[in-house]
């Protein structure tokens, strides 16, 4: 009999689990689900014999380890700053360890011990990273198998609303972790086009954008990822004049949202203790000049000129404008601007969520060159099963299936670049009605 333990049983672990589960009995394996709350790993378990759910305190070394003993895998879906300490456990341990996060310097500096204990530590496996990761190998190692030269690749995702959910003029809300979309792009975005390399401060990020269009749900603004360059090393593509990775939102969120970049509403780097009574309007007029006469829409307006009467509107639609007292008096702006967010952009019971992903790959043949466009839709059922929870979860499951099964046989630090791992993997996801629709153009 196979144990698989599962760390960590939040949103993300539900197609994770049920997808392990179902076979439990016929492949003789049992999963053990350990969560900070018992409760929430029961809960998951529904009432399976052959699941075991624990408790688990991380800063209980022993206990921990006694746990982790237990398993012949181990999947972390703990946050990522986490998985470190877990990875230790398992080599220490003798026991193979699968994310979905991105691999980190931290495992990097583990990778010569994992291989000398013949260890599968596989990482990236989730949706991005991931899916990405895995659909684009298989298009870039199709091509060159044909003998051409992928001279272009561009790649873009988003965590978004289905369009019947779609009901606030940002047409967003809030489908995964809160405080990563208020942070999100901070830093500096670097990739390269047309063999120039091109770097875009914060500052400048939400208006170096691109439209990204899908057949079925419409158009999309694309903004670059902070580090698109790695990737050419990664995807065996050193010499490659362009690639760019990006996030998606609905066409017109990133415009509206530069408002609060540009204003330092986002800014995390320091603490703010305002006094009791501080209002909505006052934290926003904070940031703006002093004038004893011109409104706070009026200030926004001159100070950024390219502010709409329709922005001011979809900002006014938040609260954030009201004369009514800040729900959080002490934090970073950054996170005083998250609960005004999570207020107006909660999901209501009945919403979908959606993932997109597009890959515009150009391709240079003897014949001439043409381009390749790869996209993916994937809609979430309900606020149990979100597309999130899927393309996180369903990956992840697939791999440690196939490996249990011995169909994947790669040891050592690995994510799903290389066919013996994404090929079986995407073919079992088209099988749970995750696919890609693939469209080729000649030049």
């Amino acid at each position: 009999m196979h144990t698989i333990l599962i760390i960590g049983t939040g949103k993300s672990s539900t197609y994770l689990i049920d997808y392990l589960a179902k076979t439990t009995v016929e492949k003789n394996r049992k999963l053990i689900l350990a969560d900070l709350s018992k409760d929430l790993a029961i809960q998951k378990a529904k009432n399976n014999p052959q699941i075991v759910a624990l408790a688990i305190d991380l800063n209980n070394i022993s206990e921990r380890k006694k746990i982790v003993a237990q398993a012949d895998i181990v999947i972390s879906m703990l946050p990522a700053f986490l998985h470190p300490l877990i990875a230790e456990d398992c080599l220490e341990l003798g026991k193979h360890f699968f994310t979905a996060s991105y691999e980190s310097e931290q495992l990097r500096s583990l990778s010569n011990q994992i291989k000398e204990k013949d260890l599968l530590f596989l990482n990236e496996c989730g949706l991005d990273p991931g899916i990405d990761h895995m659909s684009a190998m298989k298009i870039i190692h199709q091509e060159q198998a044909k003998g051409n030269e992928i001279i272009g690749f561009k790649s873009f995702t988003g965590g978004v609303l289905a369009p019947e959910s779609e009901d606030n003029p940002w047409k967003y809300k809030f489908t995964w972790n809160p405080r990563n979309v208020v942070l999100a792009g901070q830093g500096v975005s670097r990739f390269i086009r047309n063999g120039k390399y091109k770097y875009v401060p914060y500052h400048m990020l939400f208006k170096r954008l691109e439209t990204i269009s899908f057949e079925d749900v419409g158009d999309f603004d694309a903004y670059p990822n902070r580090d698109s360059l790695s990737y050419r090393k990664i995807y065996g593509l050193d010499n490659i004049p362009t690639m760019l990775r990006g996030t998606l939102r609905r066409a017109g969120f990133c415009q509206s949202w530069d408002v609060f970049v540009q204003l330092g509403m986002t800014d995390d780097s320091f603490e703010m203790d305002l006094p009791a009574g501080f209002t909505k309007r006052m934290f926003v007029n904070s940031f703006l000049p002093y004038h004893d006469e011109k409104s706070i829409e009026t200030k926004i307006m001159e100070l950024l000129p390219w502010v709409t009467e329709e922005i001011i509107a979809k900002i006014a639609w938040l609260g954030i404008l009201d004369e009514e007292e800040l729900p959080k008096l002490k934090g970073s702006p950054a996170a005083i601007l998250q609960v005004i967010l999570e207020d107006k952009w909660s999901l209501k019971p009945s919403d979908k969520d959606m993932i997109v992903m597009q890959h515009l790959v150009e391709i240079k043949t003897p014949i001439g060159n043409k381009s390749i466009k790869s996209s993916l839709v994937c809609k979430g059922e309900n606020q149990t099963y979100t597309a999130m929870a899927k393309t996180v979860g369903l990956p992840l499951a697939i791999a440690v299936d196939l490996f249990l099964d011995g169909k994947i046989t790669s040891r050592g630090l690995q994510i799903p670049t290389v066919p013996e791992i994404y090929q079986p993997i995407l073919d079992t996801l088209e099988q749970e009605d995750i696919i890609f629709k693939e469209q080729e153009i000649r030049k």
